[in-house]
């Protein structure tokens, strides 16, 4: 009796049982199926490009005064000392104009001293009556207008000195030769560039990296830069500007790498190859399946593990040779649905059928 009583219990456990697993598989049965990924980082493209050794400063060196090219004794690659002369043109004009201020000046002192002894005359005959006052104040007048005149031909006297100066074009800091724009016998016009010096002691790598560089381009990404012909030598750096604009034609932008103490064998105008460092060539892709825009915004959907429930989170992205790349809103590790975007509500329950690959 007592085991017929245990066999009963057992079968209506086993049947309860059975109903709770059957109402269960019928509720995920009724949930909407979906297809996600876990979002991995992915190794990018092609994260090298070719560049040139630069100076960081660098300055074209022209004359203040048109003239003729007399002398350019720098040439390309010379070092020069601050100070240096580097070229000259023809003083011939500069030192006739200070001729013809020194002369100036002394007419003008010429004449000041007549106003003055004449003023003074006119001051000794107005004490006996001998004259008038009107005499007087044209006396005081005449010296007056005499001393500003001299004040004005010494400034044109000091003007001539400085310009002649301007006959010589000196070198402003110690550097390297790195452009010449003039020849000997040619006229030059004021402004124009003769020589070019730039600083040896601070160098960048200058590269055109073009839209299909599969990383954003921010200041502080770091490069492993090496000589081209010689791979063996590099030097780590950062970015240190990013062309706020692209090439018209090439749709590439210029960036700037700061070296780190970077040896003499980085010579100005040397070929180098700049490639992303490790770990920063990472980066985050989705199928465009799993895209949802509204109102020129991006989203995607998310699925909570421990609820199995979607929400809407909004993302950015950016397209590469690669697909679409996630730039921001969204980390590794997040599952999002890749199919059927349109279709699901915020909070909604889904069923996880399977993952689907990038």
């Amino acid at each position: 009796m007592t085991n017929r009583w245990i066999t009963l219990g057992a079968l209506v456990a086993a049947c309860a049982a059975t109903a709770g697993c059957t109402e269960k598989a019928q509720v995920l049965k009724r949930l909407r199926p979906v297809l996600s990924t876990v979002l991995e980082p992915t190794q990018s493209g092609n994260t090298t490009a070719s560049g040139t050794i630069e100076p960081r400063y660098q300055t074209d060196l022209g004359f203040r005064v048109l003239g003729r090219l007399t002398a350019r004794p720098a040439k390309v690659g010379d070092l020069v000392a601050a100070g240096q002369m580097v070229a000259a043109i023809d003083p011939a004009t500069l030192e006739l104009d200070l001729n013809s201020a020194i002369a100036d000046v002394s007419k003008s002192q010429a004449q000041l001293t007549n106003a003055s002894a004449a003023e003074q005359r006119q001051r000794t005959l107005i004490a006996t009556d001998d004259t008038t006052k009107a005499n007087l104040e044209n006396a005081e007048g005449t010296r007056a207008a005499a001393e500003a005149t001299v004040a004005s031909m010494q400034a044109d006297l000091a003007k001539a000195h400085e310009q002649l100066g301007y006959a010589q074009l000196k070198a402003e800091f110690a550097g390297v030769v790195t452009a010449v724009g003039a020849e000997v016998g040619q006229v030059v016009s004021a402004g124009q560039s003769v020589v070019t010096v730039a600083r040896p002691d601070i160098r960048e790598a200058v590269l055109d990296l073009g839209p299909d560089f599969p990383v954003p381009l921010r200041t502080g990404l770091p490069f492993t830069v090496s000589l081209l012909l010689n791979p063996a030598i590099h030097v780590e750096g950062q970015i240190r500007e990013v062309a706020p604009e692209a090439d018209s034609a090439t749709r590439s932008r210029r960036v700037r790498i700061t070296l780190n103490n970077p040896p003499e064998t980085f010579r100005l105008g040397s070929t180098v190859t700049a490639r992303l460092a490790a770990g920063e060539n990472a980066v985050l892709r989705l199928p465009a399946s799993a895209i949802l825009t509204e109102n020129g915004k991006t989203f995607v959907w998310i699925v909570d593990p421990s609820t199995s429930m979607v929400s809407l989170h909004r993302i950015e992205i950016a397209h590469d040779e690669g697909g679409i790349r996630v730039t921001g809103g969204l980390g590794a590790g997040a599952r999002v649905v890749t199919a059927g975007v349109h279709s699901l509500k915020d909070g909604q329950q889904v069923r996880i059928e399977r993952e689907t690959t990038r």
